[in-house]
């Protein structure tokens, strides 16, 4: 029954992340409501959403092209992943537990709040600024990454005037880079419990490819609130697990 739940949680967040983002705020509660510790949940979940991240990648190749100045952006972006994840595996579990919720209700808030986030993406601030903004948000990627997308979204529109659905695009992108850096590193030194990777990480990869599809006919704002409904729960009921000990 548990592979059940971490397999339909999987296709969820996979399907999630190519609509809206915040597929995270699925998989890591669930992992954590099955047993698992919070910082081998949040690393576990890491290494298992990359893959999810491919179809919405591939579905954006017209989108992506010519958009040179995201690789501008790489370096920084990298660096500070590195940085997420060197905090996340040097710091104390206990510190972890306690953040891991007030997080994922920050990412919830991102989620409830997305419109306003990306009508931010109409001022165009200095390039050192723009490197500065992804580096943070890398950061956050890195430590624990829920809505992470969400971020992105406002501060990649924020480096350039381009459409949406260009941003969402690069959005996508540096979704992928920043999994894929954390992943090399949980793979080494992180608690990765390989058997929800096994899980989870060829589920998402069926709900990316279903989220994109779906992205064209389904209301995002119904998504949205179910999302905020289910991430503001799961969040209080951390918060309130971590109270009672």
């Amino acid at each position: 029954m548990e592979w059940v739940v971490l397999v339909v949680a999987g296709v969820a967040a996979g399907a999630v992340n190519a609509v809206a983002g915040g597929g995270s705020l699925i998989t890591f509660p669930m992992l954590v409501a099955l047993g698992v510790p919070p910082v081998a949940a949040n690393v576990s979940n890491s290494v298992a959403v990359l893959p999810g991240y491919l179809p919405a990648i591939a579905a954006s190749r017209d989108e992506l092209a010519g958009q040179a100045r995201l690789v501008r952006l790489l370096p920084a972006l990298v660096v500070g992943t590195l940085a997420g994840c060197a905090l996340l595996l040097s710091t104390p579990a206990r510190a972890f537990a306690w953040s891991a919720p007030v997080l994922m209700l920050a990412a919830t808030a991102a989620i409830a709040f997305q419109d306003r986030i990306r009508r931010l993406s109409s001022a165009v601030p200095h390039p050192a600024a723009a490197q500065v903004a992804v580096g943070l948000t890398a950061v956050y990627g890195g430590y624990f990454g829920a809505a992470v997308g969400l971020v992105l979204i406002a501060v990649l529109g924020l480096t350039a005037a381009e459409p949406l659905h260009r941003v969402n695009a690069g959005k996508a992108v540096f979704q992928a880079v920043i999994a894929a850096v954390a992943v090399a590193v949980f793979a080494v030194w992180g608690p990765v419990n390989w058997a929800v990777v096994a899980a989870v990480a060829p589920a998402t990869v069926v709900g990316g490819y279903l989220g994109v599809r779906a992205a064209r006919v389904l209301p995002a704002r119904v998504l949205r609130v179910a999302i905020v409904v289910c991430g503001t729960a799961a969040g209080l009921g951390l918060l309130a697990g971590q109270l009672g000990r």
